[in-house]
């Protein structure tokens, strides 16, 4: 089983010639034609889009990571903001009743 990579321009615009996969002196199980237009690949897998190791993918999703980091620290924000806010309001609630301005008198006396 063989698989037919075509030409392509790769991301310098140099014009990458076409090649029969597997190639000769690669790995025997790369029978795939991998990657994307500016870059294409020999492969074992034929769902695989990168031709490099997985630490390289950190490297394309660090704009993800920042977002997420930024996004985290926002909401770590807003949930110590709304705890402060409600320990303000309950500790400065009055604990005792509206005074109504009426005096209360003691029961069984005679008005002196």
């Amino acid at each position: 089983m063989s698989s037919e990579c075509s030409s392509y321009l790769n991301a310098d615009r140099v014009l990458v010639s076409g090649f029969s996969c597997p190639r000769v002196g690669g790995d025997a199980r790369a029978v795939y034609c991998c990657g994307f237009q500016d870059v294409k690949y020999c492969c074992d897998d034929p769902h695989s889009f990168f031709p490099y190791e997985h630490s390289y993918m950190w490297w394309l999703s660090i704009g993800a990571l920042v977002g997420l980091s930024i996004a985290a620290v926002v909401l770590f924000a807003f949930i110590i903001t709304v705890c402060v806010l409600c320990y303000l309001f309950i500790s400065t609630k009055p604990r005792s009743k509206l005074d109504t301005g009426l005096s209360l008198q003691m029961a069984g006396k005679a008005g002196c």
